[in-house]
């Protein structure tokens, strides 16, 4: 069967699956719509947990960061900060906030605080980091469409937005959850199919963790060696040893992944849709394992799509591919603008290279890697369809846990907590779909001129919770000693200090043309660039928070006594009721 067809079948199916999933599981009160009835399987939530985790960056990005921008090596951060971060999270925050027992992030820390300007400043960081995290997945949608569609990256974002409003809307918590389950099926298939597939032909090893370090079966050479033979030819830095940037920046970039993980509220309040706090250790126990899965993968694909891709532009050295003779791959993905070629010395054929002033491949999109793979690789075209399908459930899952996350904010801690208190619940239900419209048309705006790659975007929404609400809540569970006016101050510095860090280097709300130091490594503090400046930020809340709690006076004792018993083992199965 044609591939288009085939496409158009498998993907067809699957958004008729989350479809009919999302109508049936539809929420019909409050408490399904934020927390999904407080009564989900630990092994659900924790598939549930691992496809909102896994969002386009993952899937899409990753690889084609660790391939091409971060030069194999340099691409650990990733790997490194987003597992680390969600072990912390894991062991160290969703147990206790379970425990402590409300809907949402802010609606903790407005309570541990006793303050509802604390509830206000975390909504207004919640609300700038995930809309910058929803910019990336709308990068990785339209991407992800515009391959499918066979257009232009801008007629996929738009036809993206579209679904993602539908899906989202229809959704809520319950129904969110229970079409991430089949989404994460979808997207583990999609991705480990294609690596098996590739791992076997190149190396005759079915397993791609073990086929990457394996030799290869044409000539011998193991993996990794032929790709740092084949990368320094060409002018390139050693894949398996060059880092990214200095040692402090791919420390700091780690830091602030890692942190930044832990303080996503879009992770976080999956873990308040188990029964108890015993369930949410296990939930958060199997979402770790579900997650490796493709986490350990990762690495194999972006080593061994690099070395097909090169191997297909220059077949053996100093023997170019000819432009008229291009696969159909390559012309597809000249289509949707992700992918540039330009003859600068008029021969015909396609010249790669580091050096800017001879390389011909003028613009190779990481975020077309693992989608471009199978084709390259010349796999099966049901295998490419499935991969087709398992990007875009990737970018869909976590885009409807960001826009519920947000909308959750809006609704239930800014108009219900706040403004209209004896709100009804149907008026709150539809102002938070409300909410959700209104972010898919900002996200979607913004996602027409992204600051980065889908993965470089989501970094600095990680490190904007890094810098602002991942403190507050270590602080509110660990240190009873702080207060209102210690947290308040902590958040609105942390992330004041990394936002004016990034607008200056990235431009206002990522527009490039208002950017007035340029993102030049030269003008980085210390070398430490954007991406990474989270880690700097959250310090400064830490250090800012501490002072200023002990020039003020301490919490109420009822507060410290809470703090006390959110941490205390004694009632570990319960939670308090929401």
């Amino acid at each position: 069967m044609e591939l288009q067809t085939l496409t158009y079948i498998v993907v067809g199916l699957t958004f008729a699956l989350y479809v009919g999933i999302a109508f049936w599981a539809r929420a019909g009160s409050t408490k399904d719509f934020y927390v999904a009835g407080g009564g989900i399987h630990p092994i659900s939530n924790g598939m549930a947990t691992a496809a909102d985790w896994m969002s386009a960056a993952s899937f899409i990005s990753m690889a084609g960061l660790i391939g091409f921008s971060y030069q194999g090596y340099g691409g650990s951060v990733f790997l490194l900060g987003w597992t680390g971060g969600y072990v912390l999270l894991a062991m160290c925050l969703a147990p206790y906030l379970r425990k402590f027992g409300k809907f949402t992030v802010p609606e903790f820390i407005g309570d541990r605080y006793y303050s509802k300007a604390a509830r206000v400043v975390a909504v207004i960081c919640l609300i700038i980091a995930s809309v910058t995290y929803v910019i990336g997945q709308m990068k990785g949608i339209g991407v992800a469409f515009s391959r499918f569609l066979e257009t232009t990256y801008e007629t996929g974002l738009t036809a993206g937005m579209v679904i993602v409003f539908i899906y989202a809307v229809m959704g809520g918590m319950k129904g969110i959850t229970y079409t991430q389950i089949a989404q994460y099926v979808v997207l583990i298939f999609a991705y480990t199919i294609p690596a098996i597939f590739i791992s076997l032909s190149l190396t005759g090893n079915p397993i791609p963790q073990l086929g990457l370090g394996s030799t290869l079966l044409t000539d011998g050479t193991y993996v990794l060696d032929k790709l740092n033979q084949v990368v320094t030819e060409l002018g390139f830095a050693e894949y398996t040893t060059s880092t990214r940037g200095s040692t402090l920046n791919m420390f700091m970039y780690t830091m602030s992944l890692m942190i930044g993980t832990a303080g996503l509220p879009h992770v976080i309040i999956r873990f308040f849709t188990v029964p108890s706090v015993k369930d949410a250790r296990k939930s958060a126990g199997w979402a770790l394992v579900f997650i490796a899965i493709l986490y350990t993968t990762a690495p194999a694909v972006a080593g061994m799509a690099r070395l097909n891709l090169m191997s297909t532009i220059e077949p053996t050295p100093g023997t170019y591919l000819a432009y008229d003779e291009r696969p159909q791959w390559f012309k597809n993905w000249e289509k949707t603008g992700l992918l540039e070629y330009e003859d600068k010395n008029g021969d015909g054929l396609i010249q790669y290279s580091a050096d800017k002033s001879v390389n011909e491949m003028v613009k190779i999109d990481n975020d077309i890697l693992v989608l471009a793979n199978p084709e390259i690789a010349k796999l099966p075209n049901w295998v490419i369809a499935l991969v087709a399908a398992g990007g875009l459930a990737a970018a869909l899952s976590t885009a409807a846990g960001l826009l519920l996350a947000i909308s959750s904010a809006i609704s239930h801690d800014l108009l219900k907590g706040i403004i209209k208190p004896d709100i009804s619940e149907k008026s709150e239900l539809n102002a938070s779909r409300v909410a959700m419209a209104f972010t898919v048309l900002t996200a979607g705006y913004l996602g027409f001129h992204p600051p980065d790659f889908a993965a470089g975007t989501v970094a600095l929404a990680f490190g904007l919770a890094a810098s602002s609400i991942f403190p507050a809540l270590m602080l509110g569970i660990f240190y009873k000693r702080m207060n209102t006016a210690g947290a308040i101050s902590g958040m609105l510095s942390g992330i004041g200090v990394t936002l004016f860090y990034v607008f200056q280097h990235k431009g206002i709300m990522f527009v490039q043309s208002t950017s007035f130091l340029g993102d030049m490594s030269p003008n980085w503090f210390f070398g430490i660039e954007p991406n990474a400046f989270g880690a700097v930020g959250a310090l400064v809340n830490l250090v800012v928070a501490v002072v200023v709690c002990k020039m003020t006076a301490p919490p109420p004792k009822e507060i410290q006594d809470l703090v006390d018993y959110v941490r205390s083992p004694v009632g570990e199965g319960s939670a308090v009721a929401h």
